[in-house]
């Protein structure tokens, strides 16, 4: 099936491109979507005549995506989520939870401009990207960890957090606590 492409669309074409889709994509996604419409004459006529006015629509978009993107730059989130010993969650991370992460850091964002490449089943710090628009995208880190000081601890360490490294952590904290102890008793 072919379509005019109404907007940029990712791995497919830039505006105004006559595109070939399966029938399935065009009919369920970029039909509804009005990111396309179906090649006909009537249509590519239709489309000429509105080139401009999509065009500047566009424009403008593309320059409110941008503003918004220099102010999300280097933004990290928290989740917090409960999981096993060796780091694993019970469950994932999904879109939506980054989302709402986001909106709650004051980012207005929506579950389908967050592109997780790959699923988040581990603690950890993750590059996840955020479609603003179609031509401009921004990277935000998501940090998931058990609690928010584990968060913290991550965040300062560039990684995952275990169990050990806690362990670790807390016994480095009783020594220097039993060294400052016998100090102050000389």
């Amino acid at each position: 099936m072919e379509v005019i492409l109404l907007e940029r669309v990712e791995k497919l074409g830039q505006m105004g491109q006559v595109v070939k889709v399966k029938p399935g994509f065009a009919r369920n996604y970029l039909l509804p979507q009005k990111k396309a419409l179906r090649a006909s004459k009537a249509n590519l006529e239709l489309f000429e005549k509105q080139r401009a006015t999509l065009e500047a629509q566009n424009l403008e978009r593309r320059k409110d995506a941008t503003f918004v993107a220099q102010k999300m730059e280097g933004v990290s989130v928290v989740i917090t989520r409960q999981a096993g010993e060796t780091g694993v969650l019970y469950g994932s991370v999904s879109s939506r939870d980054i989302a709402d992460a986001l909106e709650a850091a004051g980012y207005k964002t929506g579950r389908q401009q967050v592109a997780i490449d790959q699923p988040i089943k581990t603690l950890g710090l993750f590059k996840v990207r955020i479609v603003l628009h179609p031509e401009v995208s921004v990277s935000v880190t998501v940090n998931v960890a058990r609690t928010q000081e584990e968060a913290e601890l991550q965040a300062q360490r560039g990684g995952m957090v275990t169990a050990a490294d806690l362990l670790e952590e807390e016994e480095a904290e009783e020594t220097t606590e039993g060294t400052e102890g016998e100090a102050e008793e000389a």
